[in-house]
């Protein structure tokens, strides 16, 4: 057990924790000032060889050792807060935060974690299979070697609980539905949360009408009016919506009936299919964008068609939730792809030229890590790019329950 060391405090952090299956991704924030004052990864958990890697200011250690399980790989980060610095005790750490995918109808905003709160989230396993029970994990590790400091816990889904109906109820039996708890719950809320409210803090407006293309391997949408969602892309898990990068996102239902029909692919195979082996590895064989548009530059038709079957469900999207609102006065790209792939960007400004949209060429070329308007003055519709940060938005919310 680790015990801190109370000091009057003249700063306080956050120990955020994002626990994967096989991985753990930690940050120390400072939330006040949104500073990262230290971060990293254990990865390979439960293999032959595992790895952390632990970044504070300059110095960056790596260690290449076996990591049984998450108790172990969460003792050696703490090891390394004290010996590679900064010491936990002196950077005022006064909670944890961890993220959590499925909230399900229990939680629209942030939980102060208990034995009620962990029976929850165990409950929704069924909905989120692939990630709750690895946040559980990081949960029973960090209460037990961090019992000093109250532990949060930050739902994706937070930001769509309250969806109006129309938007979240699928058009299945209801009785069905309700007793299944099958409905949109979407994912990536605490992303979208964040970007739209730095959108309208940017634009100095709180009536905004947004669309919010968070783009990574994993790739959502949002609809939000006057900073609430109205709509998003992902449902009941996260496989639906956009193409992602393993992920097939939309594809008719019948798919699957057809596969176990036709091809006698078991229910596991087809979950493995649409959920890691579709998306744009499925079409182009790569997942990696920069690679898929190497490969556009070479002249490869199956890569240009990939990109042109991912922007198609983009214009979709963007098209359909600015009719849903009735207008849209901002679009804003954020996440590893959104952030960084100015040739996506320009595409589907192109593609939405009809709306109005025009992208400025010089500063959609530039690369920062700073909030920026990409759009033209004459533009109808504002274009932006806004770094997401998750853990910095998971460090404020945790604060709002201490």
């Amino acid at each position: 057990m680790t015990v801190l060391e109370r000091h009057p405090v003249t700063q306080r952090t956050v120990l955020v924790i994002n626990s994967g299956s096989s991985s753990i991704k930690y940050q120390l924030v400072d939330p006040d000032s949104g500073a990262s004052l230290a971060s990293g990864l254990v990865e390979r958990i439960g293999e032959e060889t595992g790895a952390i890697t632990h970044k504070h200011g300059e110095e960056r250690t790596e260690i290449t050792e076996p990591i049984p399980d998450h108790g172990y790989g969460l003792s050696e980060v703490l090891r390394l807060f004290e010996q590679q610095g900064p010491s936990l005790a002196d950077a005022h750490i006064v909670a944890v935060g961890h993220r959590v995918v499925q909230g399900g109808r229990y939680f629209s905003g942030p939980a102060l974690i208990d034995d009620e709160v962990v029976a929850r989230i165990e409950q929704l396993v069924p909905l989120g299979p692939l990630h709750n029970p690895a946040h559980l994990k990081g949960i029973e590790v960090g209460r037990r070697l961090l019992s000093d400091v109250p532990h949060v816990a930050v739902f994706d889904t937070a930001f769509f609980q309250n969806l109006p109906e129309e938007a979240a109820r699928y058009a299945l039996d209801r009785e069905v539905a309700d007793t299944y708890s099958i409905r949109r719950y979407g994912a990536h809320g605490t992303s979208h949360q964040f970007v739209s409210g730095a959108v309208s803090e940017l634009l100095g407006r709180d009536d905004l009408k947004q669309v919010v293309l968070h783009l990574g391997n994993g790739a959502s949408a949002s609809a939000v009016v006057a900073g609430r969602a109205v709509d998003t892309s992902m449902g009941l898990t996260p496989l639906e919506g956009l193409v992602m990068g393993g992920r097939t996102g939309d594809i008719d239902p019948a798919a699957v009936f057809h596969l176990a029909r036709v091809a006698g692919m078991s229910i596991d195979e087809i979950d493995h299919l649409f959920n890691r082996g579709s998306g744009m590895k499925g079409l182009a064989g790569d997942n990696d964008m920069r690679e898929v548009w190497k490969r556009i530059g070479a002249g490869e038709q199956e890569a240009r068609e990939a990109m042109d079957i991912y922007l198609h469900r983009l214009v979709k999207y963007v098209g359909a939730y600015t009719a849903v609102m009735a207008g849209l006065d901002a679009l804003t790209f954020t996440a590893g792809i959104g952030e960084n792939d100015a040739n996506l960007r320009r595409e589907l400004g192109e593609r939405l030229a009809y709306m109005g949209v025009e992208i400025d060429p010089e500063l959609n070329a530039v690369r920062s890590d700073e909030p920026r308007v990409i759009s033209t003055p004459d533009s109808k519709v504002t274009v932006l790019v806004v770094p997401t940060n998750e853990e910095l938005a998971i460090a404020r919310q945790s604060l709002t329950l201490i």
